[in-house]
């Protein structure tokens, strides 16, 4: 394991591997709830139990050990997900009896997304200057706009909006996508439409979705559909916009949605009243 003390209440890091690191957990660092965000299949991957570590906190009975799945990789189903997460945190954790352990498989991605979140939603701190703080003390890679989204998402809705994603047939037999709101390890197909054009409709919520088109199994993009530089890589993309009810509205969205993502105290207030909606019996 490796893990960094990001709050007096957070600690965030890599999985446990071990009923000892349980132990150690909780007798050197005064952990009182582990939580942990990885999926069986990330367990299975890298041939970890967690049945004895879950066991050993059973036979301790003064540490929690907590699962709420959130697939790797795949900043929109961390942003679907969030507002479970932490609801779930919120009504599991036991702080009087020590901080909580936040982890995934490497602490890198998930783990930092939901302390994150828990930071700007929970402990009152600014996105930036939360953000700022977690990256200095852990090097890690949270996806910042998967939280502003699922901000705005708790607070004004957001209903999924059908898009069209198309691709001209030219000599090409088949035309899939991946990325978009499904991830990089799905491909969905494209029907012919018209007899010079592929298309693809489906619902998505309010965002801006990356994709890949993959023409007879090379993976390109098209100049055709706005594009958006990942490092090295070229990617199309399509901005899904939120329908609001008015002005007001509207404003408090882009306020949501915008680099600085300012919560307002009576936000924050109906913010939490939501996440109390959302826990667990």
């Amino acid at each position: 394991m490796n893990f960094h003390r990001i709050t007096p209440e957070l600690i965030v890091g890599s999985c446990l591997q071990t009923p000892a690191d349980l132990d150690r957990l909780r007798d050197e660092e005064g952990v009182g709830t582990v939580y942990c965000l990885q999926q069986d299949k990330d367990m299975a991957y890298f041939d970890l139990d967690v049945g004895p570590i879950q066991a050993r906190a059973a036979e301790r009975g003064d540490i929690k050990h907590k699962r709420f799945e959130i697939v790797d990789f795949d900043p929109h189903d961390l942003r679907l997900r969030l507002p479970g997460a932490i609801a779930t945190l919120l009504a599991e954790a036991d702080l009087a009896n020590g901080p909580i352990y936040v982890h995934c498989t490497a602490g890198m991605g998930r783990a930092p997304g939901v302390a994150l979140a828990y930071m700007y939603w929970v402990l009152g701190m600014d996105l930036n200057e939360a953000h700022a703080r977690l990256t200095t003390i852990r090097p890690c890679h949270p996806k910042l706009f998967s939280i502003r989204n699922a901000t705005a998402d708790l607070l004004t809705g957001g209903e999924p909006v059908p898009v069209s994603v198309t691709h001209k047939r030219g000599t090409a037999g088949r035309v899939q996508v991946a990325g978009l709101d499904v991830g990089w390890n799905t491909l969905l197909d494209l029907e012919l439409a018209s007899p010079g054009r592929f298309g693809l409709t489906k619902p998505m919520l309010p965002g801006k979705y990356p994709f890949k088109y993959v023409v007879d199994g090379r993976w390109t993009y098209s100049a055709d559909v706005p594009t958006v530089r990942d490092g090295d890589h070229v990617n199309n993309y399509v901005e899904v916009a939120r329908r609001a009810a008015g002005p007001a509205e509207a404003a408090q969205i882009a306020r949501l949605l915008s680099e600085e993502a300012v919560l307002l105290p009576a936000e924050r207030e109906a913010l939490l009243a939501k996440l109390r909606e959302l826990a667990p019996e």
